[in-house]
């Protein structure tokens, strides 16, 4: 609820704060006072246009602000908006929306004093007033609320909510199915690379360790000559038989003699002995070893070709496929096969998601046409009761209904119809588009809510429907500006026994600016509105009134002089406080 709003340089108001009741609060005073002004600046901090023209002159700025209180409920739904702006705070109860409009053009938007976009400041003043007369904050206005407010209206919320759940379930399925057929467009080119990579590194026959050993072998077969020279160097060096030069096999024989002549006469030199012993033999082994190494080189260059072949192809496949050795391509011929088979098995599981998308339409559109059948049962009893409401208003010939439209879409869920099975559009909500239209005259047909007649006509059709919504209508606060144009006494009290009931009834908090009288007696707080002249300028004052300043303020309002109009007031009152106790009616 609106708790308190300050007004600052805006039009003929210096400075204003207006503490608000829960209930009904009705403002009253002459014509010009200032009434509604002070609902233009409630419309300026909503968000509403910003006009230089409307600040105070003699000003540089006028500045308007307004605390709200809220309930549990509101605060659910707007917490994430004020988490998503950095706007939330410790203090969740209470919400400051302010706006400063400067003469320069510029004008500053604050949400709990923090400077914010005016679209921001909309967003977060949306859900908390509807002001009826001028229709720019007006939520009924707007048909993406109608729907909400129908299901509302006859209980259907539940069923909606399961709505919901399975068209989210169609969507998650969807978004799958398109990713794997947004894949597929491109799959047969790349299976056909996928393919083409593993069977690449398949038939090159890879073998770990491989290219280093190939590697070898070419640095051996590409110096065999060389090779075969150290190689048979060493052999005569080691072993060969010359009697110019012997080997040294020959002389290490030499001197293992003597070392065992030496050993014979001397045991301390056995272990020398021995160790030359070894070393003789191990000269042996390897000058045998060399003779073998040296009768297995031979110059091959065909081998050398191939080798050199071989290696090519690895070198080759690691810069095709970025890989560093061999090891390395064998795990890409691995990865790719696997991704192959994944590919090759997803055709399988996009028909699998298609059968259960068509399932899924099928159940949806079972469930969105129930759905739809039942609202329509509901706009019956809702266009009743606004109808009744409306005669209520002495708009006896004023007509309310709601239209439903439906539309085709090729990718929409199935719905049985007279006709046939046809595919419809639909959303979470189902496949209604909703639509509330009024005529307010006998003979004129529905129209939208949006097209209908301004002012006080206007109002009363917005009262009617707010009345039948009451319960369901989960904004807090209800602004009626006009809405007594063109209405009688008889006619007032009924609007203010309705406004009332919004207020008592409905939960709300109800703000009606009135030049009734009767209306105006239903009020749980009285605001008088006034303008005086300080200084040669003229300022507007606004005081609550206890019961003795009611009675004159209705008094006045009456028209009539000295004691009739004290007595037509307390008449006023005194049937006001029968109706809001429930006690007998008594005509005035």
């Amino acid at each position: 609820m609106l708790s308190e709003l300050f007004i600052r340089n805006f039009a003929i108001i210096d400075e204003l704060r207006l503490r608000l009741n829960t209930g009904f609060n009705v403002l009253t005073g002459e014509t010009g006072a200032g009434k509604s002004i002070i609902l233009d600046a409630v419309t300026l901090v909503m968000g509403g246009r910003a006009d230089a023209t409307s600040i105070r002159a003699g000003s540089d700025a006028a500045h308007v602000e307004a605390t709200f209180r809220l309930e549990e409920a509101l605060q659910s739904t707007l917490q994430p908006i004020l988490e998503a702006e950095g706007l939330d705070e410790e203090d969740v109860e209470f919400l400051t929306l302010a706006r400063e409009m400067r003469a320069n053009g510029r004008n500053i938007c604050r949400v709990n004093g923090r400077t914010v976009s005016l679209s921001v400041l909309r967003q977060i003043a949306d859900p908390l007033i509807d002001i009826h007369g001028q229709g720019e904050h007006l939520s009924l206005l707007r048909p993406r609320a109608h729907q909400p407010l129908l299901d509302a209206f006859g209980g259907l919320e539940p069923e909606r909510r399961e709505l919901s759940a399975e068209v989210h379930k169609l969507h998650t399925l969807q978004r799958e199915l398109d990713g794997l057929l947004r894949d597929r467009r491109d799959m047969a080119l790349r299976m056909e690379m996928l393919q083409f990579k593993a069977q690449e590194i398949a038939a090159a026959a890879l073998q770990p360790g491989e290219e280093e050993s190939l590697r070898i072998e070419r640095v051996r077969l590409a110096n065999a000559e060389q090779l075969g020279r150290y190689a048979g160097e060493a052999v005569a060096l080691l072993s060969t038989v010359d009697e110019d030069r012997p080997s040294v096999i020959d002389l290490l024989g030499r001197v293992e003699h003597l070392m065992t002549q030496l050993a014979r006469l001397d045991d301390t030199r056995q272990e020398s002995l021995a160790g030359l012993q070894g070393i003789s033999f191990q000269l042996s082994e390897t000058a045998a070893e060399i003779q073998d190494y040296l009768e297995a080189l031979e110059y091959e260059p065909r081998r050398l070709n191939a080798v050199e072949g071989r290696l090519e192809l690895i070198s080759d496949l690691k810069r095709k496929y970025g890989e560093s050795d061999v090891a390395g391509l064998m795990v890409a011929a691995e990865r790719a096969a696997a991704e192959l088979k994944t590919l090759e098995n997803s055709g399988a599981r996009v028909a699998e998601l298609e059968a259960e998308q068509e399932d899924y339409l099928h159940r949806i559109g079972q469930m969105a046409a129930r759905l739809s059948g039942k609202r329509r049962e509901v706009a019956v009893r809702l266009s009743a009761a606004v109808e009744s409401h409306l005669a209520d208003l002495k708009m006896e010939g004023a007509r309310f209904g709601v239209d439903f439209q439906t539309q085709t879409a090729a990718g929409g869920c199935y719905v049985t119809t007279d006709d046939g099975e046809k595919r419809l559009a639909f959303d979470q909500t189902g496949i209604d588009q909703i639509e509330f239209l009024i005529s307010a005259n006998p003979g004129e047909p529905l129209k939208p809510l949006a097209r209908v007649a301004s002012g006080g006509e206007t109002a009363r059709l917005m009262l009617a429907l707010k009345t039948a919504l009451a319960q369901v209508d989960r904004t807090p606060t209800l602004i009626f500006d006009e809405i007594d144009q063109g209405i009688g006494g008889r006619v007032g009290d009924i609007v203010g026994r309705k406004l009332w009931g919004l207020a008592a009834e409905g939960g709300h908090q109800v703000v009606v600016v009135t030049h009734l009288p009767q209306l105006a007696g239903y009020g749980d707080a009285h605001f008088h509105v006034s303008k005086v002249v300080d200084d040669g300028r003229t300022i507007t004052h606004v005081a609550g009134l206890d019961r003795a300043g009611r009675l004159r303020e209705l008094a006045a309002m009456l028209g009539t002089q000295g004691d009739t109009a004290v007595r037509g007031a307390e008449s006023i009152l005194s049937h006001v406080d029968q109706i809001k106790n429930g006690l007998p009616i008594e005509e005035y």
